[in-house]
């Protein structure tokens, strides 16, 4: 993964994105005023990342450029600071202290709220296989500031890994976590939702295999759940058990391994 900085080279950010590099394995490279286009021309790369004051983002000829950000997550994860309910924790069961593996992370918006949700005496693992992907939310999670000083330190206590979830899972014991959860690519894009289309450029769009639902219930002691398109074929491929929410658009399934159901 190539990384550089914006036109203007601070030396703040000449660090950062030297520091993200040496992380990830990736190369830095020096943006001297140069076009992004003739850089990833110059480097032979499909896509750059670019560290700027405050944010970075993902640029990649031809397609919607990404920019870290939690997004609904945000929203989310201060209802839940509230005390008020949110769907996924609902349908995971999830409660202060758990451990959860999150096997597609994508911006990293529902790792937060597990994050808010299980609190500093839990643990989240967040799975991204894309490369791009995680050099941007490794280098989000750990730079992000918002007014909101709970929801900052969530994210600097959600463990990040770059690898295939079900290689994930198959290295994890038996029964070592509360919830697995998966957020894959819809099989069905939703062709409204403007949010998604930037992230499906980068994301890994592969369906989810039945071998990783057959790891997660052994990985998982209470629940292992999936979002997806209300109306998808997945749940029943898959065998989960949906959970109806009047009017909503996506639906959370479930398999409850604590009753073998």
């Amino acid at each position: 993964m190539y990384i550089t900085t914006g036109d203007k080279e601070a030396a703040s950010l000449v660090e950062r994105a030297r520091a993200l590099a040496a992380a990830t394995g990736g190369t830095y490279v020096a943006r001297n005023r140069t076009s992004l286009p003739k850089l990833l021309e110059q480097y032979k790369v499909q896509e750059i990342l670019v560290v700027l004051k405050g944010r970075a983002r993902l640029f990649r000829k031809d397609a919607s450029e990404l920019e870290f950000h939690p997004s609904m997550g945000f929203v989310r994860a201060k209802r839940v600071l509230r005390g008020e309910p949110d769907p996924m924790l609902e349908a995971g069961a999830v409660r202060e202290g758990d451990t959860v593996v999150d096997c597609t992370a994508g911006l990293g918006s529902d790792s937060l709220v597990f994050a808010v949700a299980t609190g500093v005496r839990g643990h989240v693992i967040a799975c991204e296989s894309s490369a791009p992907l995680y050099t941007l939310l490794l280098d989000g999670m750990s730079h992000y500031e918002s007014n909101e000083p709970s929801i900052d330190e969530a994210f600097r206590r959600i463990e990040l890994r770059n690898q295939d979830h079900l290689e994930l899972l198959r290295s994890l014991p038996d029964h070592s976590c509360d919830t697995v959860y998966f957020d894959p690519m819809f099989r069905e894009p939703m062709m409204d939702s403007s949010a998604i289309k930037p992230l499906r450029d980068y994301a890994n769009a592969r369906a989810l295999a039945e071998e990783s639902i057959k790891e997660a219930k052994r990985v998982a002691r209470k629940r292992v759940v999936m979002k997806e398109k209300r109306g998808s074929a997945e749940f029943e491929r898959l065998g989960f058990q949906v959970l109806d929410r009047a009017n909503a658009k996506t639906l959370y399934g479930v398999i409850n391994v604590e009753t073998g159901s």
